[in-house]
């Protein structure tokens, strides 16, 4: 295979995925939309976590909330639990590196709100820890996972939400993490501004 051939392999394989994904996690994506707006209306905010890749997923969700997605509007309340370096070493070195999301979930989190947790294996143990945290703060859950949902899916209830991207490759669950994190965000703008844009 040469390296033009190989690099198109990339983006045919990620149509495939992302159709594939198109048809089986639609329903899912816009039921995660409807549980953010439930909440946005409700005087809530939206909590975001994940590592690596996950980690700038999870804020770039809630830039998109913050600033705009495509069109202007108020600021929504969203917070990337990633982003604060002194909480999460401090977290990390007086605790474990496995309660750096679930600490803040429970000192910021409170019923009504919504973690998005994401975790392309399923199997993040501080991802898991947040999600725990999170129904003890009686809140609901977007999971965004890959690879059959791991653990992360056999964690959440009825009330929450599991958007799993059918493939077990990491880069692909990550392109279709981040077009659904569009989605819901476009659905989001789509439920409380109106309009057909």
């Amino acid at each position: 295979m040469d390296l033009i051939t190989r690099v198109q392999h990339h983006f045919l394989e990620s149509i495939k995925v992302k159709q594939a994904a198109a048809d089986e996690l639609s329903p899912a994506i816009a039921a995660a939309a409807e549980l953010m707006v439930q909440a946005l209306i409700a005087d809530g905010k939206i909590l975001a976590c994940g590592n690596g890749g996950s980690a700038a997923d999870a804020q770039h969700f809630a830039a998109e909330m913050v600033g705009r997605f495509e069109r202007e509007r108020p600021g929504l309340p969203a917070i990337a639990l990633t982003t604060d370096t002194s909480a999460l070493t401090a977290i990390a070195n007086d605790y474990d590196f496995d309660l750096v999301f679930s600490k803040q979930v429970h000192a910021l989190g409170r019923a009504g709100d919504v973690l998005v947790a994401i975790s392309t294996s399923g199997n993040s143990a501080n991802v898991i820890s947040a999600i725990h945290a999170a129904h003890d703060r009686q809140m609901r859950v977007i999971a965004l996972t890959g690879k059959g949902g791991g653990q992360i899916g056999e964690l959440l209830t009825g009330d929450d939400v599991h958007i799993c991207a059918p493939t077990s490759r990491t880069a692909r669950t990550q392109e279709v993490h981040i077009t659904a994190i569009h989605a819901m965000c476009d659905a989001v703008d789509f439920m409380l501004l109106g309009g057909d844009q």
